[in-house]
């Protein structure tokens, strides 16, 4: 149980709110909605799942094969082994690591039915009566990782999508970044109007562009059908024996058709495995395959001719509807990844990785769909200086993958812990299939590890950023509360004394909101001091957050009545809950405490931090503190309580 305070400082018991996915994303608003507005209708689920879930390893057609090709041929002419090589290593890719780790595997690993890193962490953590770090810290770097991913997902695929353009008529070639620009930043600034119209449209549409893909593999198959002999994986081994020197960059490049696969485990929560499941074996892994295919023997049938080889193979009168449909399918991926930052976010907040971010709710009925402000913009000027910077689908392509395939390999980790202590499995049961899962994603990483110099530096710096602040959040915040434990007051004393020697009452209820229920909330003390009175009601209310991801409104309060002026409220949320003060309030009454909200105040303690280089952390990183304290949202919107109601009480602490 992760405590939480609404005091204005920061403490790991500060950060509460309702995570998504994040997930996250990490849990994404459309797939949510869908979820809720159809029962669980289960083909309905599938089109929503084909609108979310596989939106980024759905477009990875546009430019893996391509990229893996050139690879291929980087050293002299591009031969038939070559092609059934690379394609071979796509096929078993897709099989070993979405189908049989993530289908088979990772799936099942729902933390009562949410899934994701973070999740994942949490889940794993159950399995220990004592949370070791070691844990945390891999939650925390896979979740960095997504970051630096979710960063070059969207650039990517838009870009790629707009250079079929060139395909049409060289004379898009000086617009296609602009046109790539425009359209990035309107997907950024609609965000604030929430998902949930253009949401309806992304299953059918995503459903149409894998009939589209499988469609237009299945015709070129038949320039040379000896391309479906790639299904042996004998053409890939050879292929990598073959080509020593080429192995590493061929590797990184061909993991570009799995990228996205995260995405099926990150929006377990609100479709369910069985959808993801149906909708893989159904329509997204036959159609990839399909077109796949048929990019590989149309490349055989033309000798290599790699310019654009997905746009390129389209007939002429298919080609420009294809350009607009895949700008669709990106933009459409690219929104998956913006929604699961933001469940990401609030999911990390909650569990007190992250301070506090503004949250806005942008749908009455649907507590999925959320737009965090910060998380928007910083995302969006990332993205759009990755367009400028790279300014080609290729050389980013160069810079993909490394995050993708370090937060693989930390979920193959966290699934190995989550079989032994919490499934129970055997020892020889759960080393084996992680050993599968650890040695291709090690494989994978190396191989994109090249490329570090090439580009790859971007996401994990992007990721070692997130990684320091997270670091700096949680140490920090643990310093401060250690800080102010040693002046802090036994509840039951002060207690005790107002029992005795009562200070003059006055009529109404006091809130006081702490991370700590058995010591006296600094702003009690402080009124105390200076307005020398008590309310007649004095309530301690602390806001915990559950290992599990939600808590039933039954289960939301607790209520010790410790004395005649005195009692302690408890509000627990789990980390996919949403908190909301009032609203818990409502549930306290039906618990027998009246009160009248309208004579009962709030009382938080603002703490004004000082940095020194003699006590806690480091200078630098006290000041780098400090500066997420003073940027993180207030307490009072983050918990939603009622601004006219609300006394701040202000304390000074150096750490």
């Amino acid at each position: 149980m992760i405590t939480t305070t609404a005091d204005d400082s920061a403490s790991p018991n500060e950060a509460a709110g309702k995570p998504a996915d994040a997930s996250h994303s990490p849990a994404d608003a459309a797939n949510h909605e869908v979820h809720q507005a159809h029962g669980g209708s289960l083909p309905i689920l599938i089109l929503g799942a084909l609108g979310v879930v596989y939106g980024d390893i759905g477009t990875s057609p546009i430019y893996a094969l391509r990229e893996a090709l050139n690879v291929a041929a980087s050293d002299g002419a591009l031969v038939r082994e070559d092609v059934l090589g690379v394609l071979s290593l796509i096929v078993w890719s897709l099989v070993l690591i979405v189908t049989v780790k993530y289908v088979s595997f990772v799936l099942r690993a729902d933390d009562e039915g949410e899934g994701g890193t973070l999740s994942l962490m949490s889940l794993a953590r159950k399995g220990f009566t004592a949370q070791p770090a070691i844990i945390l810290i891999l939650g925390v770097v896979g979740a960095a990782l997504f970051v630096g991913d979710a960063m070059i997902t969207p650039a990517i695929s838009v870009l790629s999508a707009v250079e079929g353009l060139n395909t049409v008529t060289p004379a898009f070639e000086p617009y296609i970044v602009p046109i790539t620009i425009v359209i990035l930043f309107a997907l950024f600034a609609v965000q604030r109007f929430g998902t949930g119209v253009v949401a309806a449209v992304f299953g059918p549409v995503m459903c149409l562009w894998f009939l589209a893909l499988g469609a237009s593999g299945l015709v070129h198959i038949f320039d040379d059908p000896s391309v479906l002999s790639a299904f042996d994986p004998a053409h890939a081994i050879f292929f990598l024996i073959d080509n020593p020197g080429l192995s590493f960059a061929a590797m990184g490049a061909v993991f570009l058709a799995v990228t996205g696969a995260e995405a099926l485990y990150v929006d377990l929560g609100h479709f369910g495995r069985k959808p993801i499941i149906a909708a893989w074996l159904i329509l997204v892994f036959p159609c990839l395959l399909l077109n796949y295919f048929g990019q590989g023997a149309y490349a055989l049938k033309t000798g290599g001719n790699l310019s654009n080889i997905f746009f390129d193979m389209q007939a002429g009168w298919a080609l420009l509807p294809m350009v607009v449909l895949a700008t669709l399918a990106t933009v459409i991926a690219s929104q998956a990844v913006i929604s699961g930052a933001y469940s990401l976010t609030r999911q990390a907040v909650q569990m007190n990785i992250l301070p506090r971010a503004g949250i806005r709710h942008t749908s009455e009925t649907q507590s999925g769909q959320i737009y965090v402000p910060r998380v928007t913009w910083l995302l969006g000027l990332g993205v759009g200086l990755l367009v400028i910077g790279f300014q080609h689908s290729s050389s980013l392509a160069v810079a993909y993958g490394i995050a993708v395939t370090g937060q693989m390999l930390v979920t193959s980790v966290l699934l190995f812990i989550v079989m032994r202590r919490v499934w129970r499995w055997a020892l020889w049961l759960a080393v084996l299939p992680t050993l599968v899962f650890v040695v291709v994603d090690s494989a994978f990483l190396a191989a994109n590890g090249a490329k570090v110099a090439q580009g790859g530096w971007v996401s994990l710096a992007v990721a070692s950023v997130m990684c320091l602040v997270m670091w700096t959040w949680v140490r920090g915040s643990r310093c401060l509360v250690d800080k102010t434990r040693r002046n802090e007051v036994p509840l039951d004393l002060i207690v005790r004394q107002m029992e005795k020697k009562p200070p003059t009452t006055v009529p109404g209820t006091a809130i006081f909101l702490t991370g700590d229920p058995d010591f006296a909330p600094t702003a009690l003390l402080h009124s105390l001091k200076h307005y020398k009175v008590l309310h007649e009601t004095n309530a301690i209310m602390t806001i915990q957050t559950s290992a599990s991801p939600h808590v039933p409104d039954e289960q939301r309060v607790r209520i010790e009545r410790i004395s005649e002026h005195f009692m302690k409220v408890c509000l627990t949320y789990g980390y996919m809950d949403e908190p909301n003060v009032p609203r818990a309030l409502v549930l306290c009454r039906k618990q027998g405490w009246k009160f009248d909200i309208m004579t009962t105040s709030f009382f938080l303690s603002r703490r004004s931090l000082k940095a020194s280089k003699d006590v806690g952390m480091p200078l630098w990183q006290d000041q780098l503190f400090i500066a997420l304290t003073r940027n993180a949202t207030d307490a009072t919107a983050y918990f939603q309580i009622p601004t006219g109601r609300v006394v701040e009480i202000g304390t000074q602490v150096v750490i």
